[in-house]
């Protein structure tokens, strides 16, 4: 039986990412059902300028609230 390799640091990143991208899209559709005719990318914007740096910190930001 073939042994599994841990994934790398790089695989870890980008996997935290995409799992912190589809947080902020969630968030993102549920303000925009609040706040009809408001594009999302302009409410994508608002909701991670709080955090301005990388998702990581976006993310952490979130959790605050």
């Amino acid at each position: 039986m073939k042994a599994s390799r841990a994934p790398t640091l790089e695989e870890r990143i980008k996997n935290i990412r995409a799992d912190i991208e589809t947080i902020i899209d969630a968030r993102v559709d549920v303000v925009s059902k609040e706040s009809p005719g408001v594009p999302k990318g302009a409410i994508r914007n608002l909701l991670t300028a709080r955090a301005p740096g990388c998702l990581c910190t976006q993310y952490l930001e979130f959790e605050k609230e």
